[in-house]
């Protein structure tokens, strides 16, 4: 593996700013202690820009590369790259020296080694300068559902730095650690919500003829909306429709007047995401008209779907290489259908969000989880590697 020495020498400390976050875990936006401790390393790097408060909490950090002989950035370049803040309302259950204080909060999905690697990175590109261009490197929170991509996009920020190209990376437990696997085009899903709200007419459980059995409507709605992959999609394209909540009843005797479906609709093209909105509707309405029910639907739209552009994922896939070898890169993973608002940020800028392989460990959002500092070297070197390679003039 190729990893600088003076990355490999910033291990240590890296972990330790790693590990001060998972014992501090903060949710959504309420990242207040983590933004103030990496807005003030970037002060304490040198950074020439510390902007707080974008998309509420969010940090931005300026760093200029060498200059030319006119005192600017020999190269009009800027590159932006991003880590995740925030972590999740989870009660941890692991027994590590660092794990959370906090009760009922944890690090579960390495929030807290994206946002080291960052800070890594910015340490060693501050001191070094060597590079080209402007580097942009971008803290953000609310990743886990409370879009603070698009917040951060929305205040702008790409257009007050003149952001060209942008990266991001997460960590994935199943890949060896170190590793890299990214491919162009959708690598994780459109994330939409549901909530349906069935009305029939409530009547004693041994006279259900009397009235009009919600919970049966929604049984037979759970099942056919199934037929939206099966039936009305391309079996080569990716849909995936759960019904996760099936709230009904308060006793065995009674049946209800009304149930409640909640869920999620996951899709990695735009077409197909119409698509499943539209026979989500008409199986809903069409279900509960069946059988003399009426059927309320909220059908909220979430993260849209992360898309790599082609060129820039090209681009991270030779720097990856470049790091661990051609063997270790698996330039066309497989899909996640799992949501990132990262997405938000490759809808207005090309460039590409990459895995880093954690190991052998539980899975993201599992109360076990914890992030592996082994790969930190490789972490802060690729975020390091992009910057220098694309601000090249």
């Amino acid at each position: 593996m190729k990893i600088d020495p003076r990355i490999l020498a910033l291990k240590a400390e890296v972990t330790e700013w790693r590990r001060d976050f998972h014992e501090n875990p903060e949710v959504m936006y309420e990242v207040h202690r983590t933004a103030g401790i990496v807005a003030q390393k970037l002060r304490d790097f040198g950074c020439d820009e510390v902007v707080e408060g974008i998309g509420r909490t969010g940090v931005v950090g300026v760093i200029h590369g060498r200059k030319g002989a006119d005192g600017k950035p020999a190269s009009s370049k800027v590159v932006g790259l991003r880590a995740d803040m925030d972590a999740l309302p989870i009660e941890e259950e692991t027994n590590l020296p660092h794990r959370s204080k906090t009760p009922g909060k944890m690090h579960a999905c390495g929030h807290d080694g994206h946002t080291a690697m960052l800070l890594g990175a910015a340490k060693h590109l501050a001191a070094t300068r060597e590079f080209d261009g402007t580097v942009i490197v971008i803290f953000q929170p609310a990743e886990e559902g409370g879009a603070g991509g698009k917040a951060m996009v929305d205040d702008g920020m790409m257009e007050r730095w003149g952001i060209n190209e942008v990266y991001g990376m997460h960590n994935m437990p199943g890949i060896a650690p170190g590793q890299f696997a990214l491919r162009p085009g959708p690598i994780m899903a459109a994330a939409d919500q549901f909530i349906v709200t069935i009305e029939g007419k409530g009547a004693h459980a041994a006279a259900p003829h009397l009235g009009i059995d919600p919970v049966l409507v929604g049984a037979h709605t759970i099942t056919a909306l199934q037929s939206i992959a099966s039936r009305n999609t391309d079996p080569l394209k990716s849909v995936v429709v759960s019904v996760t909540m099936f709230n009904a009843g308060t006793a065995m005797n009674i049946i209800p007047s009304r149930i409640e479906l909640r869920g999620t609709v996951r899709t990695l093209e735009s077409a197909i995401r119409d698509l499943a909105e539209t026979r989500f509707r008409a199986i809903v309405e069409g279900t509960a008209k069946v059988f003399g029910a009426t059927a309320t639907i909220e059908y909220r739209r979430g993260y849209p779907a992360t898309v790599n552009h082609p060129r820039e994922t090209g681009y991270a896939t030779e720097i990856a290489r470049e790091i661990c070898g051609t063997d270790k890169v698996d330039a066309n993973v497989a899909p996640m259908m799992g949501g990132e608002d990262f997405s938000y940020m490759l809808e207005k800028r090309p460039g590409a969000y990459i895995f880093i392989g954690n190991g052998d460990t539980a899975g993201l959002h599992h109360p076990a989880y914890d992030f592996n500092d082994e790969i930190i070297p490789s972490g802060v070197q690729i975020f390091t590697s992009l910057a220098q390679q694309r601000t090249a003039g």
